[in-house]
């Protein structure tokens, strides 16, 4: 069947159109889901499963727990309500007994529901006047279906389609498909064998009509290990074709007394952590290759990143190569140039041109506030190689920075340039050599979504903290009044503190602290005595930097900010974070804002402040108390919010995962990765797979896969 199945790439062809019963208004109405073409229909998974042999009755529902029952619609009354909102009113039931259902601002209801229909209902249960009531339920119509297993679709009111209007045109299409010759399946036998999966036929069939939830399971199973292996082979493949294509500058190995990556960590006054020896050592022995290096540095809040991209850079500078440092902020980018100055003072490098063989080492930035002069100088002397270094913001990519030779780029907070900006830096080299490139971030990213967003890198993680950062105690208080007397008390004893708001004005419509009211209310009252400076996004430039100078030279005891200091403030002598209304911040955001304090030798604490109105915050802010692991916070917040919010802009088009997620299905990311890596090999796996390897430009594309290697 292998040999002679229908591949996707066929059924894609074929326009749902030809479908018998998909008439021009039907096919306009499938278009506006994305359901174009036969293989989209095939797609276009049931949303939820009415499993009539387990089916709940009204009788069964419990007052203040959700519920989901199969009713039939007795009557349906439309009216409008005092203050003018229309109401739609459902009387509906079973054999058991009635359920009222009640939607406001829904007035198309009353069109949808008819008597005498069947529909699917969830929703939370509650009681009026005696009678069992669901107030705007999720309403699913299933038409006259019988059968075991009921599949629900997703509907689309607007565009009047109707999960029987699916139901239906699926069986359709599985019966034109699977009558004659089925469906290819060129993932090797196994591969299948090896993970116990079905065949592809049988995975579309039952995913559509199972005879039972465990066939549902089975099929979701194969499918969802489908779409993570097309997106593996995609990352995998483009990126074996980049290191077999690309020119990479192979880095002379450490030796000799000059080597400056050997003086560098002799000089530190602190013993690298084992985990900073692991990926230092991993990043030399990828430059040491002619490949281009590609690699992700995963680093918790204080995990030693900016010493291993110093070491990584002046690996480049040991073999007559330049670095650069690209930071996402001038603040940032400013804070870079004085640690790795500070870090690098006095150091020199080996010149044969000098008469004394060596000269001193040349750290220079760039950023949209350099001087004109300044700008000139480091235009001229660049492309010369008589700068080492280079730490700037995007100004390192503008038209007319010219390197001599760029050897290493490190990309500080790297999901804050956009695609084309990171690309740009790559491709800095006149002799159109691929420099070696180090990505950073310090919100940690679960395992399984690094492997599926940044699957086209390499990725090393820094997973201890060096000795001497002190732990941040966290504690999550609903009343602020409790913790203004700790802010006062440690100012007395000569620390400093932030407060953290998440808007800048007073809000209408969200009530929740901003940073100008706080400003106010605390100089005058609370912390009345205390010096207390204001920092957000429209205070102005100059006015920004001199309230920043002021609370780093401790001439401030207390910034109110917004998350403007989220990321590139380090005042080690802050050992108070309090943050207000902190469920309206999401864990990785919290996680960072805590990272500003914690950073001396003192014990430092962070305040999570305010109540919250759902489960899912309660867990956020409990997880926040409970650990200062951003690896155990990234996981949860995975578990919380789905992988939407991880993949970010990479979910789009085709490519979505329709059934896959990052959140249930972390075994089998790892298994689709294991997989992609064996059959593309050397880059020519692919050659031996070619259906499959239609499959992955069928459903990505070769812009599509540029994309992912870019990003």
């Amino acid at each position: 069947m292998a040999e002679t199945g229908i591949t996707l790439r066929e059924l894609d062809s074929r326009p749902v159109a030809d479908l018998k019963g998909v008439g021009p208004a039907r096919e306009k109405a499938l278009s506006a889901v994305g359901v174009v073409s036969v293989l989209d229909l095939l797609g276009y998974y049931p949303r939820r499963y009415l499993d009539r042999s387990r089916e709940a009755t009204v009788a069964e529902l419990t007052t203040g727990a959700e519920g989901m029952v199969l009713v039939r619609i007795e009557r349906v009354s439309a009216r409008r309500t005092r203050n003018g909102r229309s109401l739609v009113e459902v009387r509906c039931g079973d054999d058991t007994g009635r359920l009222r259902l009640t939607f406001f601002n829904q007035p198309w209801r009353e069109r949808q529901l008819r008597e005498g229909m069947q529909a699917v209902v969830f929703g939370k249960v509650d009681e009026y006047r005696g009678s069992l009531q669901m107030t705007s339920p999720v309403v699913d119509l299933i038409g006259d279906r019988t059968g075991r297993i009921v599949a629900v679709y997703p509907q689309s009111e607007a565009a009047g389609l109707h999960s029987w209007d699916v139901d239906a045109l699926v069986g359709e299409a599985l019966r034109r498909t699977m009558k004659v010759r089925g469906l290819s399946d060129p993932v090797p036998a196994e591969v299948r064998n090896r993970y116990r999966l079905v065949e592809r036929s049988e995975a579309y069939r039952t995913i559509h009509r199972p005879e039972g939830m465990h066939e549902m399971l089975e099929a979701r199973r194969r499918l969802v290990f489908d779409e993570l292996l097309r997106i593996q082979l995609a990352l995998v493949r483009r990126k074996v074709e980049l290191e077999r294509t690309a020119t990479g500058i192979s880095h002379a190995p450490a030796g000799g007394d000059a080597d400056p990556v050997a003086l560098f960590l002799e000089r530190l006054a602190f013993d690298l952590t084992g985990a900073q020896r692991r990926v230092i050592d991993e990043i030399t022995e990828d430059m040491i290759c002619p490949v281009p290096m590609h690699r992700l540095l995963q680093g918790d809040v204080g995990s030693g990143k900016t010493v291993v991209a110093v070491a990584c850079l002046l690996t480049a500078v040991r073999g007559g190569h330049q670095g650069a440092l690209m930071a996402p902020t001038e603040v940032l980018a400013e804070q870079h140039y004085q640690g790795v100055e500070a870090l690098l003072g006095g150091m020199t490098v080996e010149d044969p041109n000098n008469l004394l063989g060596h000269r001193p080492l040349k750290i220079d930035l760039l950023t949209n506030r350099t001087t004109a002069a300044d700008r000139r100088r480091i235009a001229a002397e660049l492309p010369a190689g008589q700068v080492d270094l280079l730490i700037g913001t995007h100004a390192l990519i503008q038209e007319g920075v010219e390197f001599g030779s760029l050897g290493a780029v490190v990309i500080d907070e790297q999901h804050r340039f956009g695609v084309e900006q990171r690309a740009a830096l790559r491709d800095r080299n006149r002799e159109e050599t691929v420099p070696d490139v180090l990505v950073m971030t310090a919100t940690p990213i679960p395992r399984t979504a690094a492997m599926t967003v940044y699957g086209d890198l390499d990725v090393s993680v820094l997973d201890e903290q060096p000795p001497g950062r002190t732990p941040i105690e966290t504690r999550w208080c609903e009343d602020e009044a409790d913790v203004w007397p700790v802010v006062c008390s440690e100012v007395a004893e000569g620390r400093q503190a932030y407060v953290v708001c998440p808007l800048i004005d007073e809000s209408e419509t969200l009530d929740v602290s901003s940073a100008e009211a706080t400003f106010g209310d605390l100089s005058d009252g609370s912390l009345s005595g205390l010096r207390v400076g204001l920092l957000h996004g429209r205070v102005g430039r100059a006015e920004k930097e001199e309230t920043m100078r002021l609370f780093r030279s401790g001439a401030l005891d207390v910034l109110v900010a917004t998350t403007v200091i989220e990321v590139g403030v380090d005042v080690p002598n802050a050992t108070v974070m309090v943050i207000l209304d902190a469920a309206r911040f999401g864990i990785a955001q919290l996680h960072q804002l805590r990272g500003r304090v914690g950073r001396g030798t003192q014990v430092s604490q962070c305040f999570l402040v305010g109540s919250v109105s759902t489960p899912d915050a309660e867990e956020r802010l409990a997880a926040l108390v409970r650990t200062t692991d951003g690896f155990e916070l990234a996981e949860v917040d995975l578990d919380l919010r789905g992988e939407g919010t991880i993949m970010g802009e990479r979910q789009k088009g085709r490519n979505d995962l329709r059934l896959a997620s990052l959140r249930r299905d972390r075994e089998w990311v790892e298994a689709a990765r294991a997989e992609a890596l064996a059959m593309v090999g050397d880059g020519s796996g692919m050659d031996d797979h070619p259906e499959l390897a239609d499959e992955v430009d069928l459903f990505l594309g070769e812009d599509e896969s540029d994309y992912l290697l870019k990003s």
